[in-house]
């Protein structure tokens, strides 16, 4: 039977049963990869890669119709930029599962050892989380990047598509069991919820019988709120990408202004894109103007206070609700501040510990600013949409996490991994 047809093939019972047959279906999925080998894994990726760029016309062909459908409901410009494919995106979907495949093996690993007094050999050794639910909202190629590097860390993956994407899902979905089979794997290894019934949400953040150990949304606020609110499981999540750019008194201008462009306006809609920029009075005079009319030049609106907007003919006055805003598109807040340690104070009140970053070359006040701003990601001269797991050399990621536990930042492989401790003695006991 083709893969698509099985990816969401007739299902009897509520959404209820549906789901908890899905649960009991990847954990005993989780069991296998627990000790399958880092070569089984591996080579299901690299097939998983091949069939992507195989059925490339099936992916394609599929998210035109969910484009449609979304010109249709007259969604968000935004919106629709996030859940468009072409070619070049396929492709690099591909390299994706092939760079997440070409990491090192995180299974086993030891991460630390000791010997003790008493001749004890204790390690810490990295397993698998077990089975991750991710849920996701326009971006179709979640699906291949989260399912991959699930399987990559030995975890099952439950992937639950908004409906706007849906069809694009299922077809990368079929790639992704396709190369599951072809290594031997079993193909509930990673599982999409055939459908779009929002009540398939509900149960996947109940835990499914305690059969999901862990959910990642990814998607906008309402989304994200509606998960760390309802979850029983944790979650690695960030509600918002309010970043950041912070033009230090020391700044190179034109860095500054080739660094809050890119930030800007690279891509817009990615939670990495910088929302605010703040100056620093005393280079005021020289920086303002010329990165605002790059800004300007560029296609971007920029909402600025007083200061901002004496110096800047084309820039709007800012309102209150514009500080502390996520535009997702070609609009920016921008404000003149008195100093590092206010800009600091300004991200810590208006920011969401996502990614900010100093442009300057002082280094002394860049290391200041990376560590009283508590962000999960800080930058020194550079962009702000480096935020981003492939950027860091982590192949890809499955979100950028904001919370303090266990995962910060880019959710890589390292990061989907728990671990244990191996103990080896030669027969002893406690006193």
């Amino acid at each position: 039977m083709d893969a698509r047809k099985r990816s969401h093939g007739a299902e009897t019972g509520s959404t209820g049963a549906l789901m908890a047959r899905i649960g009991r279906s990847a954990r005993a999925a989780a069991r296998v990869l627990a000790v399958s080998s880092g070569e089984s894994r591996n080579a299901a990726l690299n097939a998983m890669a091949a069939a992507i760029r195989a059925r490339a016309g099936e992916i394609l062909a599929a998210n035109e119709t969910d484009i449609a459908s979304a010109r249709r409901r007259d969604l968000a410009d935004s919106f629709i930029e996030r859940m468009t494919l072409d070619a070049s995106r396929i492709e690099a979907m591909a390299s994706g599962v092939e760079a997440i495949a070409a990491l090192p093996d995180p299974v086993g690993s030891v991460i630390a050892a000791w010997d003790r007094p008493n001749g004890l050999k204790i390690e810490r050794v990295r397993t698998p989380l077990g089975v991750i639910g991710i849920i996701f909202e326009s971006r179709p190629n979640v699906t291949a990047d989260a399912g991959a590097l699930c399987l990559k860390a030995g975890n099952a993956a439950i992937l639950r598509s908004g409906s706007d994407a849906l069809n694009a899902a299922r077809a990368i979905h079929a790639c992704l069991e396709d190369g599951l089979e072809a290594a031997g794997l079993p193909r509930e290894a990673i599982q999409l919820v055939p459908v779009a019934d929002r009540d398939a949400v509900g149960a996947m953040l109940a835990g499914l019988d305690g059969n999901i150990d862990v959910i990642v949304p990814r998607g906008g606020k309402g989304l994200v709120g509606r998960v760390e609110e309802e979850a029983r499981v944790p979650v690695f999540a960030h509600l918002e990408g309010i970043c950041h750019v912070y033009v230090h008194a020391a700044a190179n201008l034109q860095m500054a202004v080739d660094i809050v462009v890119n930030a800007k306006m690279r891509r817009t809609s990615i939670c990495g894109a910088a929302e605010c920029v703040l100056v620093d009075k005393a280079v005021a005079a020289t920086h303002v103007a010329p990165i605002a009319q790059a800004l300007i030049a560029a296609g971007c609106e920029v909402r600025g206070d007083a200061a901002v907007c004496a110096a800047v003919p084309g820039a709007i006055p800012a309102s209150p609700e514009d500080w502390g805003h996520e535009f997702l598109g070609p609009i920016v807040a921008m404000r003149v501040v008195d100093g590092l340690d206010a800009a600091a104070d300004w991200v810590a009140a208006y920011g969401s510990q996502h990614t900010d970053a100093i442009v300057t070359d002082d280094r002394a006040a860049a290391d200041r600013f990376m560590a009283i701003v508590d962000s999960a990601i800080v930058m020194h001269n550079a962009s702000t949409q480096f935020a981003d797991g492939g950027e860091f050399g982590m192949g890809a990621e499955i979100g950028i996490a904001t919370g303090r536990m266990h995962a910060r930042g880019p959710v890589g492989v390292e990061q989907l991994t728990s671990f244990k401790y191996r103990v080896r003695g030669t027969g002893q006991t406690r006193p």
